[in-house]
C-alpha cells in the first residue's frame, strides 16, 4: 500500500468526484501497482490480480480516478462482515501531491458503510490478501492514513528464506520413513482431501489457499495426513503450513517446509517470502529465514 500523503480542499474534492469503479480493469490495474508500488514492482500485477480473485462469498471493489492514475481495493471480512478492509492503495507517482490517496480512502470508506461496516483495517483480509498491513518502507502510506485518523493496531513480519543452498531432505525422508511417516507431492486428486484436513485442522481460509496453492506436500501415517505445507497462494510465498496436534515433535514440518522451498528453487525464484509469521525461531533454525519485511496494521472506526 502506497500513495502520497494527499491534499484537502478543492483539489480532493475534484479528484473525489472523479472516481469510479473500476473491477474489470484487471490489467491495467496491476500497471498501474507495478509503477506505485516501487519495492513490489516485478510482483504488483500478480498481487492485484490475486485480490481480484478471492473467495466467492467475499465482497470487494476496486475503486480508481477517472484517469486511471490512482486505484484503491478494498474489501469486507468474510469472518466479521461489520469490519472492512483497505486492501490495496496505489497512486501513481506522477500524479501524487493532488489528494489522490485521501480521496480513494474516503470513496473506500463511503463504499464499505454502504456494506454495513462499522470499522475499517488497513491490515491483510485473510485468505486472499497483498500484505500483512503498510511496510514501514512504504512510509507516505503510513503517513496519510495517520492523518485520516487511523490508529496503529499492531505489528507482524514476513521472513526471506534463501533458496540458493537445495534444501535437500533426503535423509530427513528416511528418517521420517522409519516412524512410518510418509512425505508426499499434492497431485491434482490429492488436493481435495488435503484441502478437507486443512479446513478440519484450521479454517476455512487456510483450506483456500492450500486449494488455490501453486505447490503443496503433505505427510502421512498409517493412511492418515498429519501435516501439510503449500507455496504460491500468493506471488513467491510460502505459506500457509501445519501439522496436527498428534504428530509434533517428530519433525515433519521442517522437512515440509524444505520440500516446498525445494520445488520453488526449481521453479526459478531464488528466496521465499514467508508471510505474517509467528514462530520466528522455527523458519530462522530450519532454514536460515530472516526477518526482513515490518508491517504496521491500522484501524479506524467510521462515524
Amino acid at each position: 500500500m502506497t500513495a502520497a500523503k494527499g491534499l484537502t480542499g478543492d483539489a480532493a474534492r475534484q479528484v473525489a468526484a472523479g472516481i469510479r469503479e473500476a473491477s474489470g480493469e484487471i490489467e491495467a490495474l496491476g500497471e498501474l501497482a507495478a509503477a506505485a508500488l516501487t519495492l513490489d514492482a516485478a510482483d504488483a500485477p500478480l498481487l492485484v490480480a490475486r485480490l481480484a480473485t478471492p473467495p466467492a462469498d467475499r465482497r470487494w471493489t476496486a475503486l480508481a480516478t477517472d484517469g486511471l492514475d490512482g486505484v484503491v481495493l478494498t474489501s469486507v471480512s468474510t469472518r466479521d462482515p461489520s469490519v472492512g478492509h483497505l486492501d490495496l492503495l496505489a497512486v501513481h507517482p506522477d500524479a501524487r501531491g493532488e489528494g489522490r490517496g485521501r480521496a480513494l480512502v474516503a470513496a473506500a470508506e463511503e463504499w464499505l458503510r454502504a456494506e454495513g461496516v462499522t470499522t475499517v483495517r488497513v491490515a491483510g483480509n485473510p485468505p486472499a490478501y497483498a500484505w500483512p498491513g503498510i511496510d514501514v518502507r512504504y512510509t507516505p502510506a503510513a503517513c496519510l492514513v495517520e492523518s485520516l485518523g487511523y490508529e496503529r493496531e499492531g505489528v507482524a513480519w514476513n521472513m526471506t528464506a534463501d533458496l540458493s543452498c537445495g534444501h535437500s531432505t533426503a535423509d530427513d525422508v528416511e528418517r521420517l520413513a522409519a516412524k512410518g511417516v510418509a512425505i508426499h507431492a499434492a497431485e491434482p486428486g490429492d488436493r481435495a482431501a488435503v484441502t478437507a484436513f486443512v479446513r478440519e485442522e484450521w479454517n476455512e481460509s487456510w483450506a483456500w489457499e492450500a486449494e488455490q496453492a501453486t505447490g503443496c506436500h503433505y505427510a502421512t501415517r498409517d493412511g492418515e495426513i498429519i501435516g501439510f505445507a503449500a507455496w504460491g497462494a500468493r506471488p513467491a510465498w510460502f505459506g500457509p503450513m501445519g501439522t496436527a496436534p498428534a504428530a509434533r515433535g517428530l519433525g515433519v514440518g521442517g522437512v515440509l517446509l524444505r520440500r516446498c522451498l525445494a520445488e520453488m528453487h526449481a521453479a526459478g525464484l531464488s528466496s521465499a517470502q514467508i508471510s505474517w509469521v509467528g514462530p520466528l525461531r522455527f523458519y530462522s533454525g530450519a532454514v536460515g529465514a530472516r526477518a526482513e519485511r515490518v508491517f504496521w496494521l491500522y484501524r479506524r472506526d467510521l462515524r
